[in-house]
């Protein structure tokens, strides 16, 4: 099968998003199929082979983060191109409603289109008054997938219709093994990855408990992987634990492995806005003792605190109080990396890419389909068609199996 995916955010900075395509064609690659990407990047960024830029991207403030998106008539006569060229059997576009590529691979494309939606809004006005404007793109997709729950509910109250659900996937053996990182053996470690400029991601409320539980344990450091300013990152604690924080930056995948291997409690002190939590199965892989947030998306995840311990979200003594419980616990800890180990099998690409596979299948068995009937003379419009798993619409997919 042939198979174009759509990335809305820069392929140059890291993001869930992007993480989620990069596997999902390699997966799918894996089991023989031809998989092109098109990502916003700059036109001498180093993209993998199956990448295509479609021009630089431009920042901009979206869901409490800075999304960066491409929209333009360079990247419309990119995409038109990389479609055409294509001649894909699916397309698959990852939030086709945010004014980027997916938009405007839905308004060039023909043929069966898939669209996965990863994020989740509590309340979003431009979703609300540009709903009316999007549905042009939005009604020629024929099967739809939601990460979660919770964009699987934002799908519906903002723009109509359903999907199945498909969570995040994880390369589980690419984080199994790792050696930590060289001068953190010693002492107590807690870890922290994700961006550290974006207030949503919850960093400041572990910098505060850091400096609670720093003044009664000594042998306690701080290791933070992720982009942002290293200097407004040390204004928050007293210049006296500077030299007990340490600032990895960006990071390659091989460190962000061992990064994962060298911490004694992984924390994800996020403030909400997340819809799954890649960063936690990643833990979960390498076998983390995960200390998160009670957010809805990681609650899920960590199976209501069976394989990752839960705090007060936002509350930095909540923070503190269980993470020196479980710095206090190695049987915890050994304990709650078993749970993750075992928890994340299921969200292994080797599994949810097969589902995403059969959502394929299906669209592109379904638009095979209705071309024959379009074209039998004296044949009547259809509004779907049945199957198996359940039933494509024009409007997504009708009820059934839980399919999209």
């Amino acid at each position: 099968m042939r198979i174009g995916i759509v990335c809305p955010y820069t392929w140059d900075v890291p993001g869930g998003v992007q993480v989620h395509i990069r596997d999902l064609t390699e997966a799918l690659t894996e089991e023989g199929h031809h998989v092109s990407v098109i990502a916003p990047a700059a036109d001498n960024a180093p993209l993998p082979p199956y990448v295509t830029s479609a021009g630089r991207a431009v920042p901009v403030p979206f869901n409490g983060s800075v999304a960066r998106l491409s929209f333009g008539f360079l990247s419309a006569n990119r995409v038109r191109r990389w479609v055409r060229e294509g001649a894909f059997d699916v397309l698959h576009v990852h939030e086709p409603a945010i004014p980027s590529l997916g938009l405007l691979a839905c308004w060039v494309a023909r043929g069966p289109i898939v669209a996965t939606f990863h994020a989740s809004y509590g309340n979003s006005r431009s979703l609300s008054v540009t709903a009316s404007v999007l549905m042009s793109a939005l009604e020629k997709i024929t099967g739809r997938i939601a990460v979660s729950d919770a964009a699987r509910k934002t799908l519906v109250e903002f723009m109509g219709g359903d999907a199945v659900l498909i969570p995040n996937g994880v390369t589980v053996d690419r984080y199994a093994e790792g050696e930590p990182l060289p001068g953190w053996d010693q002492g107590e470690v807690i870890g922290f990855l994700g961006r550290m400029d974006e207030p949503r991601k919850g960093l400041p409320v572990l910098l505060e408990a850091f400096v609670l539980l720093a003044a009664e344990r000594p042998a306690l450091r701080l290791l933070l992987a992720g982009p942002g300013d290293a200097a407004e990152v040390l204004e928050r604690v007293p210049a006296a634990l500077h030299d007990r924080i340490g600032l990895l930056g960006m990071v390659s995948e091989e460190d962000k492995v061992r990064a994962y291997h060298t911490v004694d409690v992984f924390c994800a002190p996020n403030l909400g806005g997340e819809s799954f939590g890649i960063v936690l199965t990643e833990a979960m892989s390498a076998g983390a003792a995960i200390l998160a947030s009670d957010i809805p998306a990681f609650r899920k995840v960590l199976d209501d605190g069976q394989a990752g311990a839960l705090f007060e979200t936002g509350n930095a003594e909540s923070l503190a109080r269980r993470a020196a419980e479980l710095l206090d616990d190695p049987a915890r800890r050994a304990r709650l990396s078993q749970e993750a180990r075992a928890a994340v099998r299921k969200y292994d690409w080797s599994t949810v890419a097969r589902d995403v596979l059969r959502v394929y299948e299906t669209v592109a068995s379904s638009a095979g389909v209705e071309e024959d009937a379009e074209g039998a003379e004296g044949a009547e419009g259809t509004e779907g068609v049945g199957s198996d798993e359940g039933t494509v619409t024009s409007r997504g997919w009708a009820e059934g199996n839980d399919t999209p």
